[in-house]
């Protein structure tokens, strides 16, 4: 991911963010979007998004970005260097060529967190992410 400083080049730490960041979204969406933004995700992603879900218990009640940006931290507690919201931005920029603007704009409008607000070919995120 090229939005990632040097170090976070290498493809095992860049599929590591996108790992945590992808579960931090969807153990925050309801079951039906999960299901429609996992159909839309390429092969290869789509495994690290499904990867070990459980939907007992989901979406989560973590509704603020702290906790969001916390969730993705857990994944990296031994590198004290994390970035967590840098990380999810460069993320969410990742997904923003592989989704499409409306299933980006439904799973950020009804997700709970605040992550970085996306943008997709020119159209803002909804209030959730400003």
């Amino acid at each position: 991911m090229q939005c990632l400083p040097p170090a976070w080049q290498d493809r095992h730490r860049a599929y590591h963010a996108m790992f945590a960041t992808l579960h931090a979204l969807r153990d925050r969406l309801t079951l039906e979007e999960v299901a429609h933004l996992g159909a839309q995700l390429p092969m290869l992603v789509r495994g690290f998004y499904y990867d070990g879900w459980d939907p007992t218990g989901k979406p989560l009640k973590g509704r603020h970005k702290a906790e969001f940006l916390a969730y993705i931290a857990q994944y990296f507690k031994d590198d004290p260097t994390i970035d967590a919201e840098r990380l999810a931005r460069a993320v969410f920029t990742v997904l923003q060529t592989r989704v499409t603007a409306g299933e980006i704009e439904d799973s950020a409008g009804r997700k709970a967190a605040e992550p970085p607000r996306p943008r997709v070919r020119g159209v803002r995120a909804p209030r959730t992410y400003r």
